[in-house]
């Protein structure tokens, strides 16, 4: 049945939709290039136990629970493109489309750090000795 002119139709996604600002998947491998050239910042958005016992080097820390709550970005992540990660890919999906929101470039890293470590990718403690994914 067509719709009728004073029809709305589907309601259309807003400004803070995620449909409407959905970022777009990394695959770890792929992360860890742009990280080390320095063209993108990896987020680790696990909460802290997770990331002392292992993250991926060079990962920035800033739990979504902080993120959600309104938290602004490391001061290293400002104007970058951000690549989201957290143990599985789901809170770093969620922490990419809350960025998103913000108008940030972000990019989840599926399937998370469980991902990153079966690529054999390093994973490390804050001081620098071998870590493992909680």
């Amino acid at each position: 049945m067509p719709q009728l002119p004073s029809d709305p139709g589907p309601a259309s996604p807003g400004p803070s939709d995620p449909a409407r600002s959905a970022p777009g998947q990394i695959t770890p491998a792929q992360a860890d290039r742009l990280a080390h050239t320095g063209a993108a910042v990896l987020l680790d958005v696990r909460e802290a136990a997770e990331f002392t016992a292992g993250h991926a080097p060079g990962a920035l820390h800033l739990p979504l629970v902080g993120l959600a709550a309104g938290v602004g970005l490391p001061p290293e992540a400002v104007g970058r493109t951000v690549l989201t990660v957290c143990r599985s890919g789901h809170r770093s999906q969620r922490a990419a489309e809350l960025l998103a929101a913000r108008g940030v470039e972000a990019l989840n890293v599926t399937g998370g750090m469980n991902a990153w470590a079966r690529a054999r990718l390093p994973v490390t403690t804050p001081d620098g000795s071998a870590g493992h994914v909680i």
